[in-house]
């Protein structure tokens, strides 16, 4: 349960606590995980591990303590929000980003996390050491490399493939077939879904803690997209690509829920926080992203 506890609580500071000023106090996030029916010492070692991990820090305010995303994890924050609410379609510039290392056998753990990185930035692995992304990910390498200290083991490089079949490197770097498989089945249950809340919500069958939950699931299952799709531009996917489908969906879904499960958030907020530390220019019903060629 810790796990999938840990992974609701990115969810949740990444859709919400992030626009609130990044900071909420232990009560009001365990009373938030109850709405998913994960309880508070799940919550609370969770938060730990999250501190320890670098993606949070405490702090004590009388007999209350209070957590919020340090910068690594306010970075992490935006630049998943930033993929996940990347609606349009970006054109290619025809240049792939290469970053090759050679790491030394005793900072293999060093190794394996720049590979779940890597892949979570949406770098492909073509071989064993050579990552490749048509993207424009220098800041994310950058990053990178200051983050392990690896600067005297990686060489990344801009390149144009001199062979006109781009597409052969796709295949043999990202497994898009599987890809597929994924969108279709997010398609498949959501799209049902969607049909019976929007009823649910003309019918004012739908509590605002009702639409708390489904919007944060959504978010929840749409941004494990995230681990698995490069973001790849247009011209290296496929014509029948559903990845497009499963975007508009969950662009729907989520302008369908989204002011209702604020309000209930906010609810919760208000209590033990200060509501006053809202961005003012958020309104998740509006987001700017969200509604961009809307």
């Amino acid at each position: 349960m810790s796990a999938n506890t840990q992974s609701m609580i990115f969810t949740i500071y990444g859709d919400y606590i992030r626009h609130y000023g990044s900071t909420i106090w232990i009560g009001s996030l365990i009373r938030l995980l109850k709405e998913f029916g994960h309880n508070e010492q799940a919550v609370r070692v969770s938060v730990s591990r999250m501190v320890k991990q670098g993606w949070l820090v405490s702090e004590r305010r009388g007999a209350k303590s209070f957590y919020s995303l340090t910068p690594q994890g306010s970075e992490r924050m935006n630049e998943a929000g930033d993929r996940i609410f990347k609606f349009e379609e970006h054109a290619w510039d025809g240049k792939w980003r290469m970053l090759l290392y050679k790491i030394p056998e005793e900072q293999r753990q060093i190794r394996d996390e720049l590979r779940k990185e890597l892949l979570w930035s949406g770098f492909g692995s073509f071989s064993a050491s050579c990552w490749i992304s048509p993207n424009p990910l220098e800041k994310q390498v950058n990053l990178l490399i200051k983050k392990y200290g690896i600067a005297d083991y990686v060489d990344f490089f801009e390149a144009v493939y001199k062979n006109k079949q781009n597409q052969a490197l796709v295949e043999k770097s990202w497994p898009l077939d599987e890809i597929q498989q994924k969108y279709e089945a997010f398609i498949s249950c959501y799209s049902r879904s969607f049909t019976e809340h929007k009823k649910l919500l003309k019918d004012n069958q739908m509590s605002v803690a009702d639409c708390f939950v489904v919007r944060t699931e959504l978010v929840h299952e749409y941004r494990k997209f995230l681990f698995s799709d490069p973001g790849l531009p247009k011209e290296l996917l496929p014509d029948n690509w559903n990845g497009t489908r499963a975007m508009m969906l969950f662009k729907q879904y989520y302008l369908l829920l989204a002011d209702p499960a604020s309000c209930f958030f906010e609810q919760i907020f208000k209590k033990d926080n200060d509501l006053g530390q809202k961005a003012p220019t958020y309104d998740a019903s509006i987001h700017p992203l969200l509604l961009n060629e809307w």
